[in-house]
């Protein structure tokens, strides 16, 4: 991919902290932006990422050698046909949506198959906007490439080296594999969540005693049910064949469940829930669950080499004792990029202030 010119759509914590990778890798890039608020733009242009002081109108990228989409998806979507008779023929267009089949039918009904790579990093803050971006949110986070029918092998192998020099893992999938596995382990699980939640809320009693006595399962079960309305909602209007398919293969799972436990087969119910406990323990990272909380940190690392063993010596001298660490490759609804387990909530009280006093910044959930 060539790094002369590159534009941006949209400017906020993903769309701005691919810019700053970009800047920090190839700082002779021109790289301009639009964003929806006039403040974006020149709070990114006095950071020096940007050479551009003002808004841009749609025509200002006709000579980018890429455009990022970093708007919202159905943003995005509408400006495809404006973008269309404005870019050169070489121009690569892709976007950072989490979800792809909408964008993509599209690209398909426009011609734009030779010009358009989708993309989705798996990563993310509760932080929003340009000031909360920075150039390391990208690292060793997975990166998912979804070309068209009509997108070149060179043009590939081009884009997943770009994936990588930004420091994340990239993996290239069908675009209707890739929201099928994303409503799967993403957005029908926050549709439980909600789900779970509300439920509660209304049975609740006046004195709001599942309010009170809730922990363990119920809060890790329902964390995620705290992120953004507004960005759920849009989720959900652009993946809804996908997740009502999986909402109602997951009815039919709990209706299953429920006839078992009705029935009181016990063998049944072990069968499953062993299943279920041996698949879950297999997942890495995050993936060792005990009866009692989880005493665990998150926090941002550089991708340096020696970076960890740094932080395990800083814990060890201590005599603070690891339960499980690991890399956090999907980060698009968790902060930090760096997961440790400890023992007890003493040894994580102790293992914060240190690693504080170090400078870096940590996560509690």
């Amino acid at each position: 991919m060539k790094f002369e010119k590159i534009g941006f759509i949209g400017l906020g914590l993903i769309g701005g902290s691919i810019a700053k990778k970009i800047k920090k890798n190839h700082p002779e890039c021109n790289i301009i932006a639009t964003a929806h608020r006039a403040a974006t733009i020149t709070e990114a242009y006095e950071m020096g990422l940007i050479t551009n002081r003002t808004m841009l109108s749609v025509s200002s990228f006709s000579d980018c050698d890429v455009i990022f989409l970093c708007a919202p998806v159905e943003k995005n979507i509408e400006y495809l046909s404006l973008l269309k008779d404005v870019i050169k023929k070489d121009c690569i267009i892709t976007d950072v949506g989490s979800t792809k089949t909408q964008i993509h039918k599209e690209v398909i009904a426009l011609d734009l198959e030779k010009n358009f790579i989708g993309g989705h990093p798996m990563t993310g803050s509760e932080k929003t906007g340009i000031s909360n971006a920075n150039d390391a949110l990208l690292e060793n986070a997975y990166y998912i490439i979804t070309p068209t029918a009509k997108t070149s092998t060179q043009q590939i192998d081009e884009f997943y080296q770009f994936v990588k020099e930004l420091g994340s893992i990239p993996m290239v999938l069908d675009y209707e594999k890739h929201d099928y596995a994303t409503a799967s382990i993403s957005h029908l699980p926050h549709m439980i969540a909600y789900t779970l939640v509300n439920l509660v809320k209304n049975i609740d009693d006046d004195e709001e005693t599942m309010k009170t006595i809730a922990a363990g399962g119920f809060k890790d079960i329902t964390r995620i049910a705290s992120s953004s309305p507004i960005m759920w909602e849009n989720i959900c209007s652009t993946n809804q064949e996908q997740l009502l398919k999986l909402m109602d293969m997951y009815i039919s799972s709990l209706t299953e469940l429920r006839e078992d436990i009705s029935s009181t087969n016990s063998s049944v119910l072990l069968e499953k829930f062993q299943s279920a406990k041996d698949y879950r323990d297999s997942i890495a990272v995050s993936g060792i669950k005990s009866q009692n909380r989880i005493h665990e940190i998150f926090l941002d690392l550089a991708d340096e080499a020696g970076g960890i063993a740094i932080i395990a010596s800083i814990l060890a001298f201590k005599g603070i004792s690891i339960k499980n660490i690991g890399i956090i490759h999907n980060r698009e609804f968790e902060e930090g990029v760096l997961h440790i387990e400890f023992y007890d909530e003493n040894a994580v009280e102790l293992a914060a202030e240190l690693l504080q006093e170090k400078n870096y910044v940590i996560y509690r959930r």
